[in-house]
């Protein structure tokens, strides 16, 4: 199975908000400092702006590095 664009933005995503809380709630054990929360607010910020104005970063720099985009419904 080959990963598509979509499908590593989705898991970049994930993996960095599911990482910025285990750092950034007190209540983790990996808790560092509650500015990790920002990280999160970043990346869902992110998200957010680019359903509206399809401009991802991400997307740019794996189309870059010849990821290919999704073909058809899966």
């Amino acid at each position: 199975m080959t990963l598509t664009v979509n499908q590593f933005v989705r898991i970049f995503a994930g993996a960095f908000v599911l990482i910025s809380l285990g750092l950034g709630v007190e209540g983790s054990p990996l808790f560092v400092s509650k500015n990790f929360l920002w990280f999160t607010a970043f990346v869902g910020a992110n998200l957010f702006q680019s359903g509206f104005t399809r401009i991802c970063p991400l997307e740019t720099i794996l189309r870059k590095l010849g990821v290919k985009d999704s073909v058809g419904c899966s």
